[in-house]
């Protein structure tokens, strides 16, 4: 699927994409069919490599496989975040494997895409994380204002999230889901309005990991996320945002 909005202009660099993978083939068929989607790629075969590679260029996301010798996926995915790292992640995991794709999103991947998979599916996936690192043109909500509840304040413009001051790590799908229900409060939205809202319209009926995201979320922002005040469960339909003064 391509989008005009998303090809590259002579203001507009190609987005730099990091493909990681230990299968010398697989790595690079991605390289080159993601190439001759219109993007700038580099490859990786395991976690050094790609600490190489993050070190000497500015990468736009990083297409990362969950098997890999010595240090595997989600430990890589762990230890970026845990430096601070917010290079927006697509994890390719193994085919059905629900466990990992929770993993996945706990430890702040992006998004995740059963592999072998469909290269243009990877692509449409792709596209639509970039689309929501970046403002988008012509939505006034998302072009500024902010949402403040209790200690924390979310700017729409920003698409940050600060609590108590400090600033809050987040995946972009995280946003996503957070801006949606902030501003639509005290309406209820079902999990497959908020994938859509976190992934575009390309997402698979995965209800666990809206469920992982929202836990996410509420550990980022309630004092006991076990009782949430803020981020409130819709029993039979989904998740609402409960605004001040609202019960």
């Amino acid at each position: 699927m391509t989008h005009a909005h998303d090809t590259p202009t002579a203001t507009t660099p190609a987005p730099r994409l990091l493909v990681v993978d230990d299968d010398d083939r697989m790595r690079d068929l991605l390289v080159r069919y993601l190439a001759q989607q219109g993007f700038e790629t580099l490859a990786a075969g395991d976690g050094r490599e790609l600490d190489r590679q993050l070190s000497r260029n500015h990468v736009d996301l990083i297409v990362l496989d969950l098997m890999l010798p010595g240090e595997d996926g989600l430990s890589i995915c762990r230890r970026l975040r845990g430096q601070g790292i917010q290079t927006p992640i697509v994890m390719l995991t193994a085919k059905g494997d629900d466990i990992d794709r929770i993993v996945g999103l706990e430890i702040g991947a992006d998004d995740y895409l059963p592999k072998p998979g469909n290269p243009r599916e990877l692509v449409a996936r792709i596209r639509a994380v970039l689309r929501r690192g970046r403002p988008v043109p012509g939505a006034p909500k998302e072009a500024g204002g902010r949402v403040a509840f209790g200690p924390c304040v979310l700017d729409l413009g920003a698409r940050t999230l600060h609590r108590d001051g400090r600033e809050q790590r987040m995946t972009t799908g995280e946003f996503a889901v957070l801006a949606a229900l902030a501003q639509r409060p005290r309406q209820a939205l079902t999990r497959d309005q908020l994938m859509s809202a976190a992934r575009g319209r390309e997402h698979d009926a995965f209800d666990r990991s809206m469920d992982v995201m929202i836990s996410r979320l509420r550990k980022l922002i309630e004092d006991d996320p076990k009782h949430p005040r803020w981020l409130q469960t819709v029993w039979g339909t989904g998740y609402v945002f409960v605004p001040e003064g609202a019960a």
